[in-house]
């Protein structure tokens, strides 16, 4: 018995002994930075799956803190040092240090992306959003021909289109008054669907969704069901699969079917090409048949393989779908609570648009008033919350983990007064394309479907807003702060989703 306590005693001292020298050295690697000191890196098991509380920040430490982390610590600059597990790291709210990171020059060389956020983002092959150095170039180079003025084009046709559907589909146009318990339901639909048509070219319609192989589930239902669970598609071991759990099985179905999908893309769009070649058929110019054609026209040497092709597919459904769709919700739920914002939105659209018409591509650059309600409701909820990198040099020890927080640059008091507040006039003036807007991330890092986010938005809110006022919709006995509070709030996974946002459409015209 004394000898299994002497036993013991001597682990727990090691191990004891063994965590203090890895404080230490923790310390040392970010040179002694302000911050949290906390048993577990955030960003990485086990401390991502614990529920931030005030002895474990978790995945969503920095939204949680968003008003008080930098200013508690005195510095934008900080560093997380786990004692327990993980290794330190430090996050930036600075947009200069950010910069430095991502801005392309020799600094930015030094840095890569963590093997953590490719192992989960890059589960269908390397690709533009997660990939680095000279294969960061080469995805650059065949993915960017995809994402042209041409397809802008196409996406605001098709934007206004389907607004039109919707109406008809959801029996819009039989009332005066229009609730929608989660706005969701209807901006994850759009999203998915203008992806369908103007990156894929699928013939579908607002009533007819692109559905798998097997017709198992639609092409939304499986993107959102990977994104949900797509920790334990990195987390779980390969014989997980064999579980009798539905939930594994779904979501193992769920990624096989989609990737079979996508393949199957890959080779339809090769024979089309095949075929143009030969004169017997039409090249198609929807963002994939031309992400395709650029790759073919590379030499081997610079070719994508398929995989890496899915890879650039899937980054595109994922963040034109997920992003977008949540970022409108989230413009709703905002402009619900300021009706004076509306009204002035509603001036510029009927000075710019009038009742008359549709909008057109060539009214995208006067709206301003409509881009800046999408670019506040961004910077308010920045979906991509997070960039992860890790050090080589530049003044910080190697394997030290960078993490720009893109949560805490929207809500820095430097560059944002009252950064808690919903002020779309911060935007007024600036360019939808413009540096000053950070949410979309910047320099050569910056989204490559910024504007086809932006125009898909643009047009939509600006057919929702010309013929709805949007309002909260209140629960009963519930004042507009107490819808404030419960609905604009944020849930962070691999990306930033607010809350399910109910609101209340009221007809602007009698009919």
């Amino acid at each position: 018995m004394e000898e299994c306590l002497a036993l013991t005693l001597a682990i727990l001292t090691i191990f004891v002994a063994s965590r203090v020298r890895k404080f230490y050295a923790g310390l040392k690697a970010v040179s002694g930075l302000p911050g949290p000191r906390v048993p577990f890196w955030p960003i990485g098991l086990p401390g991502a799956v614990i529920p931030t509380t005030w002895w474990n920040p978790g995945l969503g430490y920095h939204w949680v803190k968003r008003l008080k982390l930098y200013k508690h610590f005195g510095s934008e600059v900080i560093a997380i040092v786990p004692f327990l597990i993980g290794p330190p790291g430090i996050y930036v709210s600075n947009v200069d240090v950010a910069r430095q990171i991502l801005g392309g020059g020799q600094s930015a060389l030094a840095f890569n992306k963590m093997r953590s956020s490719k192992s989960v983002l890059g589960l269908w092959g390397s690709s533009l959003l997660y990939s680095d150095g000279d294969v960061w170039r080469k995805h650059r180079r065949v993915v960017g021909p995809a994402f042209h003025n041409t397809l802008y084009t196409e996406v605001w046709i098709r934007t206004a289109q389907a607004y039109h559907e919707m109406v008809a589909a959801e029996g819009w146009g039989e009332g005066d008054i229009v609730e929608i318990p989660i706005a969701q339901t209807i901006t994850m639909k759009l999203t998915m669907l203008i992806i369908g048509q103007c990156v894929f070219g699928f013939p579908f319609t607002w009533i007819s969704p692109a559905r798998l192989s097997d017709g198992s589930m639609s092409i939304q239902e499986c993107i959102s069901l990977i994104a949900d669970r797509i920790f334990a598609l990195r987390i779980l071991p390969k014989w997980a699969q064999k579980l009798p759990f539905r939930a594994l099985q779904d979501i193992y179905h769920a990624r096989d079917e989609l990737t079979r999908f996508m393949n199957e893309q890959v080779a339809e769009r090769k024979a089309a090409l095949s075929g143009f070649s030969e004169g017997s058929k039409e090249l198609r110019k929807d963002a994939f048949s031309m992400l395709v054609a650029a790759n073919e026209a590379e030499s081997e040497k610079r070719k994508l393989t398929d995989d890496e092709v899915v890879g650039n597919v899937f980054a595109m459904l994922f963040a034109g779908h997920e992003t977008t769709g949540y970022a409108l919700a989230a413009t709703l739920g905002c402009v619900s609570l300021h009706q004076d914002i509306q009204d002035g939105v509603i001036q510029q659209i009927e000075e710019v648009v009038g009742y008359n018409r549709d909008p057109t591509i060539d009214d995208y650059p006067k709206l301003t008033k409509v881009a800046s309600i999408f670019l506040e409701a961004v910077r308010l909820f920045p979906v991509g919350h997070i960039v992860h990198h890790g050090g080589k040099t530049v003044a910080i020890r190697q394997g030290t983990k960078v993490i720009i927080d893109m949560v805490g640059l929207q809500y820095n008091p430097r560059y944002f007064d009252e950064p808690e507040k919903f002020k779309p006039t911060r935007w007024e003036g600036i360019s939808g394309d413009s540096e000053a807007f950070t949410a979309f991330s910047f320099g050569p890092r910056t989204c490559i479907g910024r504007k086809f986010a932006m125009v898909e938005a643009v047009c939509w809110l600006t057919m929702v807003l010309r013929d709805w006022r949007v309002e909260p919709m209140l629960r009963p006995g519930e004042t507009e702060e107490m819808w404030r509070q419960r609905v604009l709030d944020a849930r962070v996974g691999m990306t930033l989703n607010v809350f399910d946002v109910p609101v209340r459409l009221v007809r602007r015209r009698s009919k």
